[in-house]
């Protein structure tokens, strides 16, 4: 039995995961943004061992969470799920967009100051990451700000930033298996029902990274969709790119990576 926590998991994928990791005999550790949420999500997976309430686009209530986490002890996996897609700037305290803050930022101060560090890291991407910009250029949308906002491409960057972080986190920490996947166009609340992806795939993927079996067995620092390997943008693969992500993301945040 393995101890996962699922960030974003009052619904949509992160519960639907949660809840298929509960029938396989895996403790499983919730998060919300705010307690209403916190609610849903108990209800949804009610045999979940806890649920922690964070908002993620705030930097001090991530650092926060991360300290919460530590405190309940140690785990196997972490799913880095939470995350914006469309909606309005929302510009936080240190002056990003929000979507900046939770799908980018989040998950990188999460992972380096989890301890110990978990043995598995799945990080969510998506397949519009190839829309994303590789350059790096104005990373938190300072220069360009609320005027010059497109949440579209903001959302592109940023799951670029996290397929990114998952292969730089696998060559940093080689004792770590650290992946990223694409849920692909699901029918969740942030897919719209429209979606023609299948949804059930989306979770099987999911649960083979948590539990790092199968053809996930001793794999990292890949891209997955679907259970199956797939190759990313060719730029995500680039090591001077990944490292130049965490190299700013550490100059933004004040927060440096650890050795494992």
């Amino acid at each position: 039995m393995a101890r996962i926590l699922i960030t974003g998991s009052s619904d949509g994928l992160g519960s639907l995961t949660a809840r298929a990791l509960v029938k396989r005999g895996h403790s499983v550790v919730l998060h919300a943004r705010n307690d209403q949420r916190a609610q849903d999500a108990r209800t949804a997976c009610p045999d979940a061992e806890t649920c922690l309430v964070a908002d993620l686009s705030d930097l001090s209530e991530t650092k926060k969470f991360a300290e919460d986490v530590n405190k309940i002890g140690s785990f196997d996996a972490v799913i880095h799920n939470a995350g914006l897609y469309r909606g309005p700037y929302r510009k936080t305290k240190e002056g990003w967009p929000s979507i900046f803050a939770v799908n980018t930022v989040a998950p990188y101060v999460l992972t380096c100051l989890i301890h110990p560090t978990p043995k598995r890291l799945v990080f969510v991407s998506s397949g519009l990451h190839h829309g994303g910009d590789s350059s790096l250029e104005d990373l938190a949308w300072t220069a360009r700000g609320e005027q010059g906002s497109r949440d579209s491409q903001a959302y592109a960057d940023t799951k670029l930033h996290n397929i990114l972080l998952a292969s730089a986190f696998a060559r940093k920490w080689p004792t770590v298996k650290s992946n990223s996947l694409d849920p692909g166009w699901v029918p969740t609340k942030m897919g719209g029902r429209s979606a023609s992806g299948d949804i059930d795939a989306a979770v099987d993927t999911y649960v083979l990274l948590a539990e790092g079996k199968g053809p996930a067995e001793d794999v990292s620092g890949k891209y997955w969709y679907q259970s199956r390997l797939r190759s990313p943008m060719k730029e995500a693969n680039d090591v001077a790119i990944q490292d130049k992500l965490v190299k700013q993301l550490e100059e933004i945040d004040g927060i440096k990576a650890p050795d494992v």
